[in-house]
């Protein structure tokens, strides 16, 4: 060694330094990493109903022999509650203020206030969380049934296209899907790529207090990822 001192540590600047730059980095990267994981939570758990709802139906027209949905008794709005309360296990059904299943107001990403429309009856906050207004329609749109669902019930943030979608039930001679909202209220297929990019352009980035829809076909054109 011929008498040279042999540098067993780090000097105090020298720590000081490396750990001003992993706070650096760290200030950098992990709010975009907490971010990217509440994007993935709220994705898991709105395929999660996704795939209970995609269960129930197909279970509901096998029980009733029937080749469509309609066949199988899914005809008008009360017909839609007794498959949700048939097929859904119930925690609370709501009044139709939608308390205490719905926070009281909800926003859209532009900041825009929405308050959840309720009707006489249809308000459920289910056992695994979720809480969903179903909707019927025999007008001219196609769709059978419409539900609002907040995936993590009262939660914050109670924003659309975080943890609150509008999601629809068609009937075809093809069999049911479930899809966003059509433009065309004659249009039976699922919507196309573009279809769904424009509705979330019009109605999930912007749109008015009265459109819940718009972000679940944009889930579904990025294969299920929140990419917004």
């Amino acid at each position: 060694m011929s008498g040279q001192a042999v540098r067993l540590g780090f000097t105090l600047a020298e720590v000081l330094v490396t750990l001003g730059i992993i706070g650096v980095v760290s200030a950098m990267t992990v709010p975009s990493l907490m971010q990217n994981h509440q994007r993935k939570t709220y994705v898991t758990q709105l395929h999660k109903f996704y795939n209970e709802l995609s269960q129930a139906l197909t279970q509901y027209q096998t029980d009733n022999n029937a080749v469509n949905l309609k066949e199988a008794g899914l005809n008008s709005r009360d017909s839609a509650n007794n498959f949700i309360k048939k097929y859904f296990k119930i925690a609370v059904e709501c009044d139709k203020s939608g308390s205490p299943c719905f926070a009281e107001t909800y926003k859209k990403m532009n900041d825009l206030e929405l308050t959840i429309e309720n009707g006489a009856n249809g308000l459920y906050t289910l056992t695994s969380g979720q809480s969903i207004r179903v909707g019927y329609t025999s007008g001219a749109y196609t769709f059978l049934v419409s539900i609002i669902v907040d995936i993590n019930g009262q939660k914050g943030p109670n924003i659309q296209g975080r943890d609150l979608f509008e999601i629809f039930i068609y009937d075809t001679s093809s069999g049911w899907f479930i899809d966003d909202l059509n433009p065309e209220a004659s249009a039976v297929s699922p919507l196309s790529d573009d279809d769904r990019e424009t509705q979330f352009t019009t109605y999930c980035l912007a749109g008015g207090i009265d459109n819940y829809h718009g972000c679940f076909g944009k889930i579904l054109n990025d294969n299920w990822e929140m990419t917004y």
